[in-house]
Parts: structure tokens; C-alpha cells; sequence
């Protein structure tokens, strides 16, 4: 079963924009926009298993200015029905 999460991501004064692309072009990356708030990048990747998703953060890490990040492991959906 794939694993998806929302990686919220926190970097020094710069451009969002240029560390959103940089992120969005790492495989499993699906999306990555700058916004505003205590963030300033939010990404969703949908990856093969935990692991993985550990090296996509790490390579997050690796990008020049970020300084942190918080990811958010998006749970499986149960069927609600009775």
C-alpha cells in the first residue's frame, strides 16, 4: 500500500518559490506550493512505504535554506458505511 503525506516545510528568508520547485521535482512529489503562515512550503507525496518517504525528507533537507520540516502521514480512509 502506497504512503502519502503532507510535508510542511519551514525555510530561511529567500524565495519559497524556487526550494516548491526544487522539492516538486523529487519523484513521489505530487505537488508543492508556497503559502503563507507559520510554513512556507506545503508538499503532498504519495510514496511505496515509509522508508522512502524518509528519503524524500531527507532530500528535502539537503535543499540549500531549508531549515525545517514536519510531516504529516495521511492515514488510510476505513469505509464509514454500517
Amino acid at each position: 500500500m502506497k504512503v502519502s503525506a503532507y510535508i510542511f516545510v519551514q525555510v530561511e528568508r529567500g524565495e519559497p518559490w524556487d526550494m516548491a520547485k526544487e522539492i516538486l521535482d523529487l519523484e513521489g512529489v505530487k505537488t508543492a506550493r508556497a503559502v503563507t503562515g507559520q510554513y512556507d512550503i506545503i508538499a503532498f507525496a504519495e510514496l511505496p512505504n515509509l522508508k522512502a518517504m524518509g528519503e524524500i525528507v531527507r532530500e528535502i533537507h539537503n535543499i540549500e535554506g531549508v531549515q525545517r520540516s514536519q510531516t504529516a502521514i495521511c492515514l488510510p480512509f476505513e469505509s464509514l458505511e454500517k
